[in-house]
C-alpha cells in the first residue's frame, strides 16, 4: 500500500496516514511483546546457541531505527539487526485468521493474523 501524499486530496493523505499509524502500532505492539500473533523463527536463527537467539529476539524487540529506506509504508512491517557477527532480518505479515490468505483488513486485528518471522540474512 502506498501510502497517498498528494496535497490535491488531503483527506486521503491523512486516512492513508492514520492507518499507517494504526498498522505499525498494531506490528510494534506484536515485535515488543511477542503477544497477538505468532513468531517463527527460521532454521539458522533456531541453531544458534541459546544465549545468542536470546540476544537476536531481545534486537528485533527493541528494534527503532525505523526510516524511509527500511519503512517506506510507516507500517514498521521490517527491520534488520546486528548482533556480534550474526546479521539478521524480521518481517512482519498479516494474514486471515485461517492462514490461508493475506489479510485484507490488516487494522483489524479480529480479521487478522500477525506473524513476525525472524531469520539470518545468509537465510534469505
Amino acid at each position: 500500500m502506498a501510502i497517498e501524499t498528494s496535497t490535491h486530496n488531503p483527506v486521503a493523505a491523512s486516512a492513508a496516514a492514520t492507518r499507517a499509524a494504526r498498522i505499525a502500532a498494531l506490528n510494534d505492539a506484536l515485535r515488543w511483546t511477542f503477544d497477538r500473533g505468532r513468531v517463527m523463527i527460521s532454521a539458522g536463527v533456531s541453531a544458534l546457541p541459546e544465549a545468542t537467539r536470546s540476544a537476536v529476539l531481545a534486537a528485533v524487540q527493541g528494534f527503532d531505527a525505523f526510516g524511509p529506506d527500511n519503512d517506506p509504508h510507516r507500517e514498521h512491517d521490517y527491520g534488520a539487526v546486528e548482533v556480534g557477527v550474526r546479521h539478521c532480518f524480521w518481517k512482519i505479515d498479516t494474514y486471515d485468521r485461517d492462514l490461508r490468505g493475506h489479510s485484507l483488513d490488516p487494522f483489524n486485528p479480529a480479521v487478522t493474523t500477525r506473524i513476525l518471522t525472524v531469520m539470518l540474512t545468509k537465510e534469505y
